[in-house]
């Protein structure tokens, strides 16, 4: 029997599964077209069933930034980028403890990191590829000088159970909409040919050069040296990525199917997502003139949620004459979608009004997803 978006509980995140094949073919072309090796971060959906998929369609491995995740894709995956410092015992020992036939790579920006991992891999019987976080302008991690660089990419090479495998960076700070990126890809191209230049000239020129985002996904093919892109909001898509340009407003996948709760106030709407559904991410983009709010309408993209609580969404109908009704369903695009998906146990899968799938966000969380290893070392446990 078939089920239908007006009889499921909201709120509920759903996923256009056309919208869906369509982002996810589209950057497989793309990264294609330009020769480029895509390994999407799996953060925006955290489901092995969409990373199958974007391996399907050409992806040479899986980037991840918790434990959880990567215990997850290793699943379906054997080659995973862990692009999070590997700094503490219990994350270093999750790390090791991946299985054996996946390949690991690691990023790193700090020696006594280096040398922590070095040890965990040791005693893991394996060896981590590990990549050499450049901070090119987001001020978040990653060594600033190429000279650090150098020094860092030696010390992998000096330990014994650790490779050098090339360069990483994220270029989270491009915020510009997609047409007026060509300055600030000119400066990070620049800036990145000086750390690869200083590599080089000491017999270690990197192999790979990864760079993340999907901001700047689009447009990674002109920063020479960059042969790895690792974008993850593609999948879905959101607010911020259709107004700077990164995807049309009908190529967002997934919105939050709310109810109108309450038009007793005049000049709003009252929805059952609030920051427990959306989240509070404020909006990263140009808005052009529109209020930034915390999410849009699908279908009415001028009508914004202007202030939530834990459980309500105001809705600003200033700007619109559409009035919904009590009871009405409304499908409002997030500001940022790696943080609605973070919020739920499932999503539902649909293609116009009626329910065609679901499947688990198996990655959310942080508690281990692989099961303990009779012959390893002991986990923390809480108390």
């Amino acid at each position: 029997m078939t089920t239908y978006l007006e009889q499921l509980e909201t709120p509920v995140p759903i996923v256009d599964l056309d919208r869906l094949a369509f982002n996810l073919d589209r950057m497989a072309a793309y990264a294609t077209l330009h020769g480029l090796q895509l390994r999407p971060h799996v953060k925006t959906h955290k489901s092995p069933r969409i990373a199958a998929e974007q391996l399907r369609r050409g992806a040479v491995g899986l980037t991840c930034a918790t434990l959880r995740e990567a215990e997850v894709m290793a699943e379906v995956c054997d080659d995973l980028l862990v692009a999070y410092p590997p700094v503490g015992a219990a994350r270093l020992e999750r790390l090791a403890r991946l299985p054996q036939q996946v390949n690991v790579t690691v990023a790193v920006d700090d020696a006594q990191a280096l040398d922590a991992l070095n040890v965990a891999a040791r005693l893991g019987r394996r060896q981590f590829e590990v990549l050499v976080e450049v901070d090119l302008g987001m001020h978040r991690v990653g060594v600033s000088s190429p000279e650090r660089a150098v020094a860092i990419a030696q010390h992998i090479e000096r330990a014994s159970a650790l490779h050098f495998a090339g360069l990483m960076f994220y270029p989270g700070h491009i915020r510009e909409a997609v047409d007026d990126q060509a300055e600030a890809l000119a400066t990070l191209g620049s800036d990145l040919a000086t750390f690869v230049h200083a590599l080089t000239a000491v017999g270690l020129p990197p192999k790979r050069v990864s760079g993340g985002s999907t901001p700047a996904a689009w447009r990674m093919h002109e920063v020479p040296a960059v042969n790895e892109v690792r974008p993850g909001t593609y999948v879905y898509n959101d607010r911020t990525t259709a107004l700077i340009g990164a995807c049309e407003w009908d190529e967002c996948a997934l919105t939050v199917l709310a109810t109108v709760v309450s038009v007793a106030v005049p000049g709003q709407a009252v929805i059952d997502a609030g920051t427990k559904a959306l989240g509070r991410e404020p909006l990263r983009a140009a808005s052009d003139g529109q209020e930034p709010g915390y999410g849009a309408l699908l279908d009415h993209p001028e009508v914004v949620v202007t202030r939530m609580s834990e459980e309500h969404g105001i809705l600003d109908l200033s700007k619109t004459s559409w009035r919904p009704r009590l009871g009405d369903q409304v499908r409002v695009v997030p500001n940022h979608v790696c943080i609605v998906v973070h919020l739920f146990d499932e999503i539902i899968g649909v293609r116009g009004h009626a329910v065609e799938t679901r499947w688990p966000v198996t990655a959310r969380g942080r508690g281990p997803a692989l099961g303990e290893l009779a012959d390893g070392p002991s986990r923390p446990r809480a108390v």
